[in-house]
């Protein structure tokens, strides 16, 4: 008679169970809330800082409408503590920078640098010489054909016959003038607009002290066909407008193409 052989089941393991997650409070949601807040604030005030392209002075590289970053940190003042760290350096020729204008208190400004200290400037038929060098700009500069002899012929003809120029730049431009060139003085630099016919720049208010210098625009991070800039000016009815102008034309009007565009 045959037996059945009975089988015995080993125990089960029982696996190891999972930790749960421990729940963030509120008090370590709002405090982790506030250093991004706090870094971001940082960031934003001494680090980047967002300003808006108001005219066309810097057309085709930089239109109005276009929002840019701006690097506040590469052109500071030099840090005893930090300058090991922080790549600070002067403005070199053909920097674009971000400064305060120095003949409208409290105007933000963008051109390009077309002279550093001890540099020799002068302008013939509308082609700059920097220290006896005709400079090649034709990735950059727009000109529009037409001949101004004080503009396109820097500083060969007197400031005070030419429009637009400043009563302190008509007092002082002669007392830097050696020969045919304009000499940039210590801590100053002479700037111009990409566009070059319409700029108002260097030639008409003369030199950018190097404290005003804010930075140089990293990249456009957003650029619209219109710029607020000619709407902050007037009443709150249009800047309310153009608000609403903004939301509706958001996507028609963005110029997609410029997004996150290197600023050169």
């Amino acid at each position: 008679m045959a037996t059945a052989l009975s089988k015995t089941k080993s125990p089960a393991r029982k696996l190891p169970r999972k930790e749960e997650k421990k729940k963030e409070t509120t008090v370590e949601f709002l405090a982790s809330l506030a250093v991004v807040l706090v870094v971001g604030l940082f960031i934003i005030t001494f680090i980047v800082q967002a300003f808006e392209i108001p005219s066309s002075s810097m057309e085709d590289t930089l239109l109005i409408g276009d929002h840019v970053f701006v690097n506040r940190i590469g052109f500071a003042p030099d840090s005893h503590y930090l300058g090991p760290l922080l790549p600070y350096h002067d403005p070199k020729d053909g920097d674009i920078v971000v400064f305060l204008s120095p003949a409208e208190p409290g105007l933000y400004v963008v051109k390009r640098v077309m002279g550093v200290p001890g540099d020799h400037i002068h302008l013939r038929d509308g082609i700059v010489y920097r220290n006896g060098q005709a400079l090649n700009e034709q990735g950059y500069v727009l000109r529009n054909g037409s001949y101004n002899p004080y503009r396109d012929n820097f500083p060969a003809i007197s400031a005070s016959d030419a429009n637009s120029v400043t009563p302190e730049w008509r007092l002082t431009m002669s007392s830097h003038i050696q020969g045919e060139d304009l000499v940039v003085p210590p801590d100053r630099y002479f700037v111009m607009g990409d566009n070059r016919d319409v700029s108002y720049d260097s030639r008409y208010w003369g030199f950018v002290p190097r404290e005003n210098v804010i930075g140089r625009p990293l990249f456009i991070y957003w650029s619209f066909v219109e710029s607020s800039g000619q709407y902050l000016k007037r009443s709150a009815a249009d800047r309310i407008g153009f608000i609403f102008h903004v939301i509706f034309h958001f996507f028609d009007q963005t110029r997609w193409g410029r997004m996150l565009h290197i600023v050169r």
